[in-house]
C-alpha cells in the first residue's frame, strides 16, 4: 500500500490496436550516427528488396564535402574497386567513394511480441510489426577490388609467358560424359549449402522508391498507424477482464507439468487410444506392431468393439499372410516420403515390400539374398522389411514371425477368398515388373518346418507318386458321378454336350509333374474337382468346354450369371478391348471390392467367363501374333465389344477386322481403310476417338490394346 501511495496513477491512456500495416509494416534498424544528423537527411539514391527472403539493400550518399571525410582514401578506393577505365558498370562513376550499400539481416524470426507505437491526442495506436531489419554496411565492393586485382595479375601472366613462347603447345585434354544423377545425389544437392545460396541469389531484386520523412507519401501512409474505427466493437483483441487481464501479465508457472512423465512422440497409451475412431485405432496399432492375429486385434481393442467392423477395418490396412495381418506397405510408406538408407522413393519401397510379403504367402521361408536379387533394394532396406514380419534363422534364412493362423481361415473363408484375389493382383504385377516365372511349386504343408530348397528330389517324386496313388480312385468316383450329373440334369434337344478324357488329360499332367520332380495337388479339393466346376453348379463347365460356347439357358438366369454378365458389359462399355489376362485382372479386383458373402464369391471359371463376354455382344479377335511373342495364352485371347449403340460401331468393325489379320498397323493404312468403308466424310478426330478406344501406339505402329509386347 506504502508504494502505491508513492507511485500514485497520473493518467489513463486509451490503447487501440491498428490493422492496416500489420502485414506490411517493418523496423530498419540503421548504424548508429551523431545525433545532429538523421539518416532522413542522408540522400537515399536506391533501394531494392528481395520479399520472400525479406532482404533489403539501401545506397545512401556520403558527404564528401564533410571536412571528417578523407578525400585520398575516397579515391584509392575507387581507383582500386573500378580500375583506371571509367564505364557504366563503374560502381563508383566520379571517381571517388561518394556512396555506401547497407545490406539487412533478420535480428528474430518471431516478432509477434513487437510493435510500433504513436502516441496522438492522448491516444496510444499500436500496430504490430512484420519483421525486425538490421542494416550494417555492405563491403561488397572489396570483393569487387580483389576480382580487380586477380584480373590484372593473370593478364600479365599470360603477357609475359606470350612473350617467351613463340606458339602454344599442342595438349592433349579428355572428354568426359556425366553420369545420370540418381534421386540420393538430387537430394544430397538440393540440401547443400551452395545450392541454397544459389537459389537465394537466384530471386530477383524488387527496386523500391525511397520516400523522405517529410514527404507527402509518407504522411498520407503514416495515417495508416492510427486505428481508423477506434469504437470498442472493432478493438475486442484489447478488451479483457481484469483476471484475464492478470493472467496475460503473469502466466501460470508450467513446472507442474514438467513433473509428468512425458511420453515419446511415437507412443500413444491406450487410454489415449480407445479415444480414437475405430479405423484409426487400427491403424495405429497395425502401424506400430506390424504383424498381428486378429484373436489378439480384438483383445486390445476391447471386448465392445464389433468384430465385424474391425474385419472390415482392417482390411483397410493390412494384408492376410498365413492367417496373420500384417500392414500395408502403403502406410509405412506414405507417398512423397523415400528411404533412409538408399534414398530410393516409397514407390519402389512398397512394391519391394509387397515382394516379401507375398513370397511369405507362399511359404514360411525367404532367403535375403534372393529378395536382395529380385528387388534391386540395398540390403539395409531388405532388411527392414524382412525384420517387420520375420525371424532370422542361422543357416537356414528368414522365418515368418508367427505360425499360421488356421483357427481364423476356417472361421473367415470369405476374407480369406477376397485377400486371395488381392494377393493374386499383386502377384500379377509383380511378375510383370520383376520379370519373374509363374511358380507351379504347390505350398508346404503347415508342419514342414524346414525351407523349401532342403527337400530333395527323390523325396518330392516319392510324395508325388504316393498322393497320386491315393486319390486316383477318388477322383475316378468323383469324374464319374459328375458325368452322370450333367446328362441328367442337363438335356437339351439338338444339342449335343461335348466331353474330353479328362481322366487321361489329368494322368499325362500326374505323370510330367513326376517326371520333373514336382508334387501335382491331387486332393479332392484340388485337380480335376477344381477344374471341373470351380464352385458353380453342376453343368456349367464339362470337360473344360460350355454348351457348343454358350451357356445353358437354366444357369444363364442365376444370380451368378446375372451379376457375372453385368460386370462384363460394364467393363467393355469402358474399355471396348481387352484381354482375357486383363479381363481377369479386373475382374479380381472387382471381387475384391465386393462385401463379404456376395454371390460372386462361389467361384468362376475361365471358361465361364469367356462365355459370358461372347454371350455379352463381344467377339474374340484372332490376333497373328508373331511366332516369337513372349505372350502368354490369356494374354493372346483378345476380346472386343462388337457393337455398343453408338455411331462409331462400324468404324471399330472395320478396325478390328484389319486387326484380325495384321498384329500391327500404320496409321496411314488405318486411314486409307476406314476412308474407304466409311466414305470420305470421315473426319479426324472420328479416326482419333475409334484409335484410342481400342488401340494403343508404340514405335510408330499401333496395336490392339493389350497385345503390344516392349
Amino acid at each position: 500500500m506504502a508504494n502505491e501511495e508513492d507511485d500514485p496513477v497520473v493518467q489513463e491512456v486509451d490503447v487501440y490496436l491498428a490493422k492496416s500495416l500489420a502485414e506490411k509494416l517493418y523496423l530498419f534498424q540503421y548504424p548508429v550516427r551523431p545525433a545532429s544528423m538523421t539518416y532522413d537527411d542522408i540522400p537515399h539514391l536506391s533501394a531494392r528488396i528481395k520479399p520472400k527472403q525479406q532482404k533489403v539493400e539501401l545506397e545512401m550518399a556520403i558527404d564528401t564535402l564533410n571536412p571528417n571525410y578523407c578525400r585520398s582514401k575516397g579515391e584509392q578506393i575507387a581507383l582500386n574497386v573500378d580500375g583506371t577505365c571509367a564505364d557504366e558498370t563503374s560502381t563508383y562513376s566520379s571517381k571517388l567513394m561518394d556512396k555506401q550499400t547497407f545490406c539487412s539481416s533478420q535480428t528474430t524470426s518471431n516478432t509477434s511480441r513487437y510493435a510500433a507505437a504513436l502516441y496522438r491526442q492522448g491516444e496510444l495506436h499500436l500496430t504490430p510489426l512484420h519483421g525486425i531489419l538490421q542494416l550494417r554496411p555492405s563491403f561488397s565492393y572489396l570483393d569487387k577490388a580483389d576480382a580487380k586485382h586477380r584480373e590484372r595479375e593473370a593478364a600479365s601472366e599470360a603477357g609475359d609467358s606470350s612473350q617467351d613462347e613463340a606458339e602454344e603447345d599442342v595438349k592433349q585434354i579428355t572428354v568426359r560424359f556425366s553420369r545420370p544423377e540418381s534421386e540420393q545425389a538430387r537430394q544430397r544437392r538440393v540440401q547443400s549449402y551452395e545450392f541454397l545460396q544459389k537459389k537465394h541469389a537466384e530471386e530477383p531484386w524488387v527496386h523500391l522508391h525511397y520516400h523522405g520523412l517529410r514527404d507527402s507519401r509518407s504522411e498520407h501512409e503514416r495515417q495508416y498507424l492510427l486505428c481508423q474505427g477506434c469504437s470498442s466493437a472493432e478493438n475486442t483483441e484489447l478488451i479483457k477482464s481484469p483476471s484475464e487481464y492478470l493472467l496475460m501479465l503473469v502466466p501460470p508457472s508450467q513446472e507442474e507439468e514438467k513433473d509428468k512423465p512425458v511420453a515419446p512422440s511415437n507412443v500413444l497409451s491406450m487410454a489415449q487410444l480407445r479415444t480414437l475412431p475405430l479405423a484409426d485405432q487400427i491403424k495405429i496399432l497395425m502401424k506400430n506392431v506390424k504383424v498381428m492375429p486378429f484373436a489378439n486385434l480384438m483383445s486390445l481393442l476391447g471386448p465392445s468393439v464389433d468384430s465385424v467392423a474391425v474385419l472390415r477395418g482392417i482390411q483397410k490396412v493390412a494384408m492376410l499372410v498365413q492367417g496373420n495381418w500384417v500392414v500395408k506397405s502403403d502406410i509405412l510408406y506414405p507417398k512423397d516420403s523415400s528411404s533412409p538408407h538408399s534414398g530410393v522413393p516409397a514407390e519402389v519401397l512398397c512394391r519391394g515390400r509387397d515382394f516379401v510379403m507375398w513370397k511369405f504367402t507362399q511359404s514360411r521361408w525367404v532367403v535375403r539374398k534372393e529378395v536382395a536379387t529380385v528387388t534391386k533394394l540395398c540390403a539395409e532396406d531388405v532388411k527392414d522389411f524382412l525384420e517387420h514380419m520375420a525371424v532370422v534363422r542361422i543357416n537356414r534364412g528368414w522365418e515368418f514371425v508367427l505360425p499360421h493362423d488356421g483357427e481364423f481361415i476356417r472361421k473367415h473363408p470369405d476374407v480369406v477368398q477376397r485377400q486371395h484375389m488381392l494377393w493374386t493382383g499383386i502377384q500379377a504385377k509383380l511378375e510383370k515388373v520383376y520379370n519373374l516365372v509363374k511358380e507351379t511349386t504347390p505350398k508346404q504343408p503347415d508342419g514342414q518346418s524346414g525351407p523349401a530348397g532342403l527337400v530333395s528330389g527323390d523325396q518330392r517324386v516319392q510324395v508325388a507318386k504316393s498322393r497320386a496313388q491315393q486319390n486316383h480312385t477318388l477322383l475316378e468316383r468323383e469324374l464319374q458321378r459328375r458325368k452322370e450329373q450333367v446328362r441328367a440334369s442337363a438335356v437339351l434337344p439338338g444339342v449335343q454336350i461335348k466331353e474330353e478324357p479328362l481322366s487321361e488329360e489329368g494322368e499325362e499332367e500326374e505323370e510330367q509333374a513326376v517326371e520333373e520332380g514336382e508334387p501335382m495337388d491331387t486332393s479332392p479339393s484340388g485337380g480335376f474337382h477344381s477344374r471341373l466346376t470351380n464352385g458353380l453348379p453342376v453343368g456349367w463347365a464339362v470337360g473344360g468346354d460350355g454348351f457348343n460356347g454358350h451357356l445353358p439357358p437354366s444357369c444363364a438366369s442365376t444370380p451368378v450369371a446375372q451379376e457375372l454378365r453385368a460386370f462384363v458389359e460394364a467393363t467393355f462399355q469402358r474399355q471396348f478391348v481387352l484381354t482375357l489376362s486383363e479381363l481377369k485382372r479386373l475382374f479380381n479386383l472387382h471381387l475384391a471390392s465386393l462385401p463379404p458373402g456376395h454371390t460372386l464369391f462361389s467361384g468362376i471359371s475361365d471358361r465361364m467367363l469367356q462365355d459370358t463376354v461372347l454371350a455379352a455382344g463381344c467377339k474374340q479377335i484372332l490376333v497373328p501374333f508373331p511366332p516369337q511373342t513372349a505372350a502368354s495364352p490369356d494374354e493372346q485371347k483378345v476380346f472386343a465389344l462388337w457393337e455398343s449403340g453408338d455411331m462409331s460401331d462400324q468404324h471399330r468393325q472395320v478396325l478390328l477386322e484389319i486387326f484380325s489379320k495384321n498384329y500391327r498397323v500404320r496409321r496411314n493404312m488405318i486411314q486409307s481403310r476406314l476412308t474407304q468403308e466409311c466414305g470420305e466424310d470421315l473426319s479426324k478426330q472420328e479416326v482419333d476417338k475409334v484409335l484410342k478406344d481400342c488401340c494403343v501406339s508404340y514405335g510408330g505402329m499401333w496395336y490392339l490394346k493389350g497385345t503390344v509386347q516392349s
